[in-house]
């Protein structure tokens, strides 16, 4: 076996996008073994996705997390929740923009970028006061 080969700039970006999800889902303790499956997924078709379309490599870390917020709303509900308004029925955070790069979760109520894509844990334990 050789060195192993320097990672693509496609793979790259497809292991960030993975890596900056996986920490929302782990944020929101809800990285269980069958979610972590469904960025597993979403990651594969947007590798093929990407290599149709380079262009849109610099928007995979918004679109995987869009694909994982909706399969995960079939199987279990509206994830993730807003960690901001504490009035109202509980309500998920959006990906914004949706298709561009600098993706945040945003809450459409308050009107409040919430948190970068990846950065939810830094917004869950508890959104600063103004």
């Amino acid at each position: 076996m050789g060195c192993m080969e320097p990672l693509t700039p496609l793979e790259q970006a497809l292991h960030a996008a993975r890596a900056l999800v996986l920490a929302d889902l782990v944020a929101g303790r809800v990285a269980e073994a069958d979610v972590v499956s469904l960025v597993e997924d979403s990651v594969a078709r947007r590798r093929w996705w990407v290599e149709q379309w380079p262009d849109g490599m610099r928007y995979v870390a918004g679109l995987v997390a869009q694909d994982v917020q909706d399969a995960l709303l079939e199987r279990y509900g509206r994830w993730p929740l807003c960690p901001v308004c504490a009035f109202g029925d509980p309500h998920a955070l959006d990906v914004e923009p949706e298709l561009g790069p600098d993706p945040h979760w945003v809450c459409h109520q308050a009107g409040v970028k919430v948190a970068a894509v990846g950065s939810l844990g830094s917004a869950v334990g508890g959104a600063p006061s103004s």
